[in-house]
């Protein structure tokens, strides 16, 4: 399945129907008085949050969303039909903007939610409605309402605890695979993960949590280089950062110059981004230059006041490190 993450669409509610001028004509009764009906209401048009749907791809090939007008009334004070509202299912974590002014309407985060993003017009009054002791044949009625309407903006934004961040090739897929079912696309080239990832954790007896494998960025990932931050809304959700560096490709840079590039575009996108906790970890240990390496990368870190996890998503080695402090951090923040 195609993963779209934004689209733009176009919701028009329905009218309200007219109301109705009509006056009772029946044999042997001269003055039925009038007996117009109100006109029924436009359907309102909302959506839908559900497990089923992982991603907006339907809405990208069906843009414009049109609900009918309310019935007319009629004579013999009946009133018209109301009109049917419209439901537009999308998954959890859709985010609901105004197309114009950017101004997010509504933020479905929870399953089964629901938000009305444009309301039906009322019918009209008939003139049935208007008659009165002193003003027994009213001959008006009133027009209904009419349906709001908008462009809209729809961005999905993934819910997960752990927001795994990195250069591409850095091992990121390799680590979800192996702590988790998920089974993203891996080779030995880099931008193999070309859109966002989820895999569910259960790890010993702690509660499970949801991991989310980002396309990988590179320098200048802000200004559109590589595959940009784009993906990066996906993780201004999470909990924590798991920050997965690999130095074994490019011997002559550090892990910390690493680790500061990627804050950086952290930061041109979302400066919120860098307060989150963060966990630090070197991949590929499993080759003798990067353990040899490591020695001295965790060294600089602590310098730093940053622990640095040596760890091998080939192996396993120093996974359960990681997954320990993943399952600390996490405990912490549930319980503020």
């Amino acid at each position: 399945m195609k993963f779209v993450d934004e689209v733009k669409i176009y919701v028009k509610a329905g009218h309200g129907g007219a109301g109705c001028v009509s006056f009772r004509r029946e044999k042997f009764v001269p003055k039925g008085g009038p007996d117009g009906g109100n006109g029924g209401k436009g359907g309102d048009v909302f959506f839908t949050t559900s497990e089923s749907h992982r991603t907006l791809l339907d809405l990208r090939y069906q843009q414009h969303f049109l609900v009918k007008n309310g019935g007319h009334g009629s004579g013999n004070n009946r009133s018209g039909k109301n009109s049917d509202d419209l439901e537009i299912i999308v998954p959890v974590g859709t985010v609901i903007k105004d197309a114009e002014t950017q101004e997010v309407l509504a933020d479905l985060s929870a399953v089964g939610q629901t938000f009305i993003v444009a309301h039906g017009g009322i019918g009209g009054k008939g003139n049935a409605h208007f008659a009165t002791s002193t003003h027994q044949t009213p001959r008006f009625a009133q027009e209904g309402m009419p349906g709001d309407e908008h462009w809209l903006k729809l961005e999905l934004k993934l819910l997960a605890d752990v927001g795994i961040v990195g250069f591409p090739n850095a091992g990121k897929s390799t680590f979800i695979s192996r702590v988790s079912a998920a089974r993203p696309k891996i080779a030995d080239y880099p931008f193999t993960t070309l859109t966002p990832h989820l895999g569910v954790v259960k790890y010993l007896d702690s509660k499970s949590f949801v991991l989310a494998d980002i396309p990988g960025l590179i320098t200048g990932a802000h200004e559109g280089h590589g595959m940009g931050i784009k993906f990066l809304k996906h993780v201004e959700r999470t909990s924590l950062l798991l920050h997965i560096i690999d130095i074994s490709a490019q011997p002559d840079t550090n892990a910390w110059s690493n680790y500061e590039t990627i804050n950086k575009e952290l930061g041109f996108f979302n400066p919120e981004l860098l307060d989150k906790p963060h966990i630090v970890a070197l991949n590929k240990i499993d080759l003798p230059d990067v353990r040899e390496q490591a020695k001295k990368e965790v060294a600089l870190f602590k310098k730093k006041g940053i622990m640095l996890h040596p760890f091998s998503a080939v192996t396993g080695e120093g996974i359960t490190e990681i997954l320990n402090k993943i399952i600390e951090i996490l405990s912490k923040t549930q319980n503020t």
